[in-house]
């Protein structure tokens, strides 16, 4: 069983479910789960999507948690989402709605400076030059990787760059400590480098992660994280839509316990929670490897070192998401662009507690040491800066994705009401440093832990990648070496998820990738 289970399916559904078997059963419909439901479904095939939750979309989904507040309570932004994704299945035909910020960073500071980059690259070079005239001259080389990225995403991994080896092996230090000189500007990129983790800047191979979020774009524009009209479950949506209307047939509150394989070996079909057996001969997984294979799996049917590989990969994380409620924008002291209005410092990602690479390895290095860090390195949005959908006029919504929290403290419980409140106390009173009164304008927020993230929403571990990215996870090697192709030592069974390649972010090439896979392997029998 993985997470939590919500209520059951109706007797018409259940029906509708039992009485047919299937092309393909997908588990889980998260994005990755439904862009394989869309592709496959227009290919022709009958695809029957189990979503456990009430709703779908996974870790990209839109919940009104707070009367009149609408959050992206896991994912916040969007980038990676893969251009022909967006332009083969027609999502923006099908309600996506992409909000550009006018700026893509800030990084207030506490001696009344600030670093605001993405209105232009002219605007870039005057705010760097802020602090560093050699910086602002080298700036524009920083994102010259970004242009040999597109062969990443796809099943092909052979045109990997060699200019890209010192990055990818390199501690994010390192790099950024070769290539500038000025405290903001270094921990402003470095923030990249540490998402959804329990790696340091200071660990060989964190260079990668950097290089994984400045991979994305928006309508072209590079290394552009753009805002969702009406939250990320839209991006979900719009997703589902497209697979609906090829005939995909999408099934909430339908969690599955286990996968029902013949005495050949090949799969069945899956068993529902409440012991509705649904058929298929070719079964998807959109849950992550660890999930799929420790607890839907028969061990007896997966090879010892397959088993005992994704028993032991890495699902640490670092990650709590705190969505909060206020009354007003918060203002932030050193910048006053837009003041009283949205100002493009508000549209931006907001960097906190991120003024030097020092601040960051220390908030890592308390969680190493079992605690919550003491000063949190968090990522602040407001979506409702673009986004008129999300909140009513005058209040807005505020995503903190904050690092580092232990899965495990060593100094108390997430379990412990007392303990949860005083981590957001302390995240809500270090940008009360920046922002002065913002504590005072909070009226409620939702707060997902490591331990709620993989209970709410099946991340193992509460990593939000399903499985860290580090360079032992990733190409070939993820989920497990000799197992990157998106089929599995079970016959008909596939993974479609975050945990594939090229891994974690709501970029639905995974979910793409295997739908190729599995209609490849089709033309084959």
């Amino acid at each position: 069983m993985w997470g939590r289970s919500f209520s059951s399916i109706t007797s018409s559904t259940r029906n509708a479910l039992k009485d047919k078997k299937w092309d393909v059963i997908v588990v889980g419909g998260g994005h990755n789960g439904l862009t394989a439901a869309a592709y496959l479904a227009r290919a022709g095939l009958s695809i029957a999507v189990l979503e456990r939750r009430h709703l779908i979309g996974g870790a990209a989904v839109t919940e009104e948690l707070i009367p009149g507040f609408k959050f992206s309570r896991c994912s916040y932004l969007h980038s990676l989402l893969r251009p022909t994704i967006v332009r083969e299945l027609e999502l923006m035909r099908h309600g996506l709605k992409l909000l550009k910020p006018m700026a893509s960073s800030f990084t207030p500071c506490l001696d009344g400076r600030y670093l605001l980059l993405g209105l232009n690259d002219q605007r870039d070079h005057l705010e760097i030059s802020k602090f560093s005239r050699l910086d602002a001259d080298a700036y524009p080389r920083c994102y010259i990787i970004t242009h040999f990225r597109d062969c990443y995403f796809y099943i092909s991994i052979s045109h990997i760059i060699w200019e890209f080896i010192d990055l990818l092996l390199s501690p994010t230090s390192k790099v950024l400590n070769k290539w500038f000189e000025s405290d903001v500007l270094k921990a402003t990129l470095a923030g990249d480098a540490i998402i959804g983790s329990m790696v340091s800047i200071q660990t060989s191979g964190s260079g990668y992660v950097l290089l994984h979020h400045v991979m994305g774009e928006t309508d072209g524009d590079r290394n552009i994280w753009s805002h969702v009209e009406g939250g990320m479950g839209s991006i979900s949506v719009a997703i589902s839509n497209a697979a609906k209307e090829a005939g995909a047939y999408i099934v909430t509150d339908a969690e599955v316990s286990q996968l029902v394989v013949e005495e050949s070996g090949r799969v069945n079909g899956v068993l529902l929670a409440d012991g509705t057996q649904v058929y298929s001969s070719i079964v998807l997984s959109n849950a992550t490897p660890y999930t799929t294979f420790m607890d839907l799996v028969p061990h007896s049917l997966l090879p010892e070192d397959f088993l005992r590989a994704i028993k032991n990969s890495d699902y640490s994380s670092g990650t709590t998401k705190i969505n909060v409620a206020v009354d007003r924008l918060p203002h932030f002291q050193c910048c006053k662009l837009g003041h009283p209005e949205v100002g493009p410092q508000h549209t931006a990602t907001i960097r906190i507690g991120s003024e030097s690479m020092e601040e960051i390895d220390s908030a890592c290095q308390d969680a190493w040491n079992g605690i919550p860090s003491r000063r949190p390195v968090m990522e602040m949005t407001i979506p409702s800066s673009l986004d008129k959908t999300i909140s009513s006029p005058g209040k807005h919504v505020v995503s903190l994705f904050t690092q580092y929290t232990p899965y495990k403290p060593s100094d108390g419980s997430w379990e412990d009401p007392t303990y949860r409140e005083s981590y957001a106390s302390r995240c809500f009173k270090l940008i009360d440093e920046y922002a002065p009164n913002f504590s005072s304008s909070i009226i409620g927020y939702d707060m997902l832990t490591p331990p709620d993230l993989e209970r709410e929403f099946g991340l193992t571990g509460g990593n939000i990648f399903h499985g860290a990215m580090g360079l032992d996870s990733l190409f070939f090697m993820r989920p497990v070496k000799g197992w990157s192709d998106y089929r599995t030592p079970v016959r008909g069974l596939y993974m479609c998820g975050s945990g594939s390649h090229p891994g974690g972010g709501v970029m639905g090439a995974p979910g793409r990738n295997a739908a190729l896979v599995v209609l490849h392997d089709l033309t084959q029998h």
